[in-house]
């Protein structure tokens, strides 16, 4: 089982875009990465599942950050898609030497599925064996099939260490809570009504922020990732939940 990290709230969004109507509350001067590492502790590191990354690029990354910034880096979609789980050790073997150039700063592997993608319990514990065999840090999986929702399958993800996602929209019953090994918990927020473009409403952002202090509280390290970038709601939604904390630990 992995040693779970300092139970400190881990808030970013998928990517580090700074869109023009927050400008304001980043430092004018640095890259991009470095002025968002200005305000988060944390970034999603999307484009590892579109495209491999030479170990210079991750360096690069690891140097534009404070020592105490982290990184979740998402599996390739040759892993998860192409060939669904099965049969990956070497590209786990690429996308790890890869990655591991972020050094102490590559904290999370997420492992999204594709939604037809139905629990095939021979090859997903043998491929958790593979990746946990090879990855000793925290591990998240976002399945998106109602089979990976039964309790048979969240057993097999606690006993190999990996968290479930809490993901929204939920695609199936379920999907929006957290499960599997719970010594971490992860939440992706996607956007909703409109997937990857709506922003959310503050309720939504106070309950975020709630959560988020009460893992805490429970010694328990949580992720909280805003993944509806497409119209740049992300990085003021990630703002939105900083200040609700911020707000509630100086009362």
């Amino acid at each position: 089982m992995p040693d779970s990290l300092p139970a400190t709230s881990s808030i970013g969004t998928a990517g580090w875009t700074i869109p023009r109507a927050v400008r304001d509350r980043f430092p004018e001067s640095g890259s991009s990465l470095a002025r968002y590492a200005a305000r988060f502790t944390a970034a999603e590191i999307n484009s590892s599942f579109h495209r491999p990354h030479r170990p210079a690029i991750y360096e690069r990354w690891a140097a534009s950050t404070p020592p105490d910034f982290r990184f979740a880096v998402k599996v390739p979609k040759t892993i998860t898609h192409v060939r669904r789980l099965a049969d990956v050790g070497d590209e786990l073997d690429r996308f790890l030497g890869e990655s591991a150039a972020l050094g102490a700063k590559r904290r999370v592997l997420l492992v999204q599925l594709p939604p037809s993608a139905a629990l095939e319990p021979p090859i997903a514990t043998r491929f958790f064996e593979e990746l946990r065999g090879r990855f000793d840090g925290e591990i998240a999986c976002e399945p998106r099939h109602a089979s990976w929702f039964a309790p048979e399958a969240g057993a097999m993800l606690a006993a190999a260490g990996v968290a479930r996602v809490a993901a929204d929209p939920a695609r199936v019953p379920g999907a929006g809570e957290p499960g599997g090994w719970m010594g971490l918990v992860y939440y992706r927020l996607h956007g909703a009504p409109r997937t990857y473009y709506s922003a959310y409403e503050p309720p939504r952002l106070d309950d975020l922020a709630r959560r988020l202090l009460e893992s805490e509280v429970r010694g328990v390290p949580a992720w909280c990732i805003f993944d509806n970038t497409a119209s740049g709601a992300a990085t003021g939604d990630a703002l939105g939940v900083l200040d609700r904390i911020a707000a509630a630990t100086t009362r």
